[in-house]
């Protein structure tokens, strides 16, 4: 397959090529013609020019379109995130699934007018007047996301940007860039009028940097590492920033727990999307009471977690995004054998596949622990109580989700109280949301933004202020 990028709807002809090879067999999975410095000033200059806001009702149809087209092609979409991210293609389908969310949502909320106003003549002070507010697009925005969810991340950037009649810009990674790019097909076909909507892939320095750079952005939302978020807060000069910077999610296992239902939130979170999500689990802390048994049951659990081609209807457990990741997965996993750590199942690598892999024993400062481990692996550390767990959910850098399995309501309340981040979920993974829900997280998951359907939007607006006599 080979695409281009897209400049105000128009594909631009280049002579540079990306090419992007399937992570299980190597096979090239198609090219891209990248963008460069000119390309970059033409997509701000045509956002700037794209003239007065579509309607809200053109949105909505723009958006609701988009949502029919893209289930229409479910399946193509499927296998073309498989081709280039090596995820599988039972998660591609669901992956589909949730980006026709989004665009669903979007196309609702594009209706909604949450402008609000105010009687003046409330206290000795005021008068006879009414304020009134209402939300006005951004002339340009640019968005950046990550390899990880090649269709859902890029969904989530652009169908606020669409529902909020703001022009966006959109580099996505340069790892699964082909699902961008056809989603992009996919809505000026729905109708989205060229100006509104750009794509660039190209050398960092004459496509991205400058769009952080740029005063005439007025903001950048950046899904990615921290080192990078970091990098953009640093640079993007005066602007508005939404950042999601990953995570390193704790799973909470108390010993009032509902053993079935953690051993299997457990495995979910651990190993669905090989583990490459910001939310997916990174660190299981289980009550000292059970720990013995939920292990012996998690060890049970992961073997059906069968781990293969990724086309293959019965595989769970794809590639990781390259050779590499799967190579620092091996030795993360080593270092805490080296440490004291046991692997109980799995932990063998072939090329860009890892198998799902149960660690007991691991030491609270292993790496694995302390920093995010993006794939699938299940580390196990034993914890005394709920405040020694909460003190070890804590004590990372990171703040994004969490997940506390418990049958006593007071532990749930305490829990959502005391973990520092953004969502905790009670008997259920921490990246449970739907598309519509605030999510996002703090320190260095996040600034503490929210993104999703809702909260993008406001972020994609301005509020005006207005009154009148009344």
């Amino acid at each position: 397959m080979d695409l281009s990028c897209f400049v105000a709807g128009k594909q631009i002809t280049s002579e540079r090529k990306l090419s992007v090879l399937n992570p299980y067999n190597g096979q090239r999975a198609g090219s891209v013609a990248l963008a460069g410095r000119d390309h970059t000033e033409a997509a701000i200059k045509a956002a700037l020019s794209a003239g007065e806001p579509l309607t809200r009702f053109e949105r909505s149809t723009i958006l609701d379109r988009a949502r029919q087209l893209l289930e229409e092609r479910r399946e193509e979409f499927a296998r073309l995130i498989t081709s280039e991210s090596g995820l599988c293609i039972r998660e591609t389908h669901y992956e589909v699934g949730r980006a026709s969310d989004v665009l669903r949502f979007a196309a609702i909320e594009a209706l909604r007018d949450d402008g609000q106003s105010f009687s003046c003549d409330i206290s000795p002070q005021g008068k006879a007047r009414k304020i009134f507010t209402l939300r006005e697009p951004l002339s340009c925005a640019v968005a950046i996301t990550p390899f990880n969810h090649p269709l859902n991340q890029v969904a989530h950037k652009l169908a606020p940007a669409i529902a909020a009649g703001t022009p966006i810009i959109l580099k996505p990674s340069e790892k699964t860039p082909l699902t961008a790019l056809k989603f992009a097909e996919l809505i000026y076909e729905a109708g989205l009028p060229g100006p509104m909507l750009s794509m660039l892939l190209g050398p960092t320095a004459e496509v991205a940097e400058l769009l952080v750079r740029d005063p005439r952005v007025e903001l950048v939302s950046f899904t990615g590492s921290v080192a990078v978020g970091k990098r953009i807060a640093e640079t993007a000069g005066y602007k508005k920033l939404v950042l999601e910077l990953g995570g390193n999610d704790p799973l909470i296992v108390l010993d009032d727990a509902d053993l079935e239902t953690a051993v299997h939130l457990a495995a979910e979170g651990s190993f669905r999307n090989s583990g490459q999500r910001c939310t997916a689990v990174k660190r299981i802390l289980v009550h000292e009471n059970i720990a013995g048994e939920f292990t012996r049951r998690l060890v049970a659990k992961t073997g059906d977690y069968k781990c293969g081609d990724p086309l293959d209807p019965e595989t769970r457990v794809g590639t990781v995004i390259d050779e590499a990741a799967a190579i620092y997965l091996e030795t993360v996993v080593q270092e805490a054998v080296g440490s004291g750590a046991k692997v109980l199942m799995g932990g063998k690598r072939q090329g860009a596949q890892i198998q799902p892999t149960v660690i007991a024993d691991v030491p609270r400062d292993c790496r694995m622990i302390l920093l995010e481990s993006f794939g699938p692996l299940a580390p196990i550390v034993v914890v005394k109580d709920l405040d020694d767990a909460i003190a070890v959910a804590n004590s990372t850098p990171y703040g994004l989700s969490s997940g506390v399995v418990t049958t006593n309501l007071n532990n749930a309340i305490k829990a959502v109280k005391r973990l520092r981040c953004g969502t905790v979920n009670i008997n259920e993974v921490p990246g449970y949301r739907i598309e519509s829900s605030p999510f996002g997280g703090i320190k260095d998951s996040g600034l503490g933004i929210k993104e999703g359907v809702i909260e993008a939007i406001k972020c994609m607006t301005t509020v005006k202020t207005f009154s009148l006599p009344w």
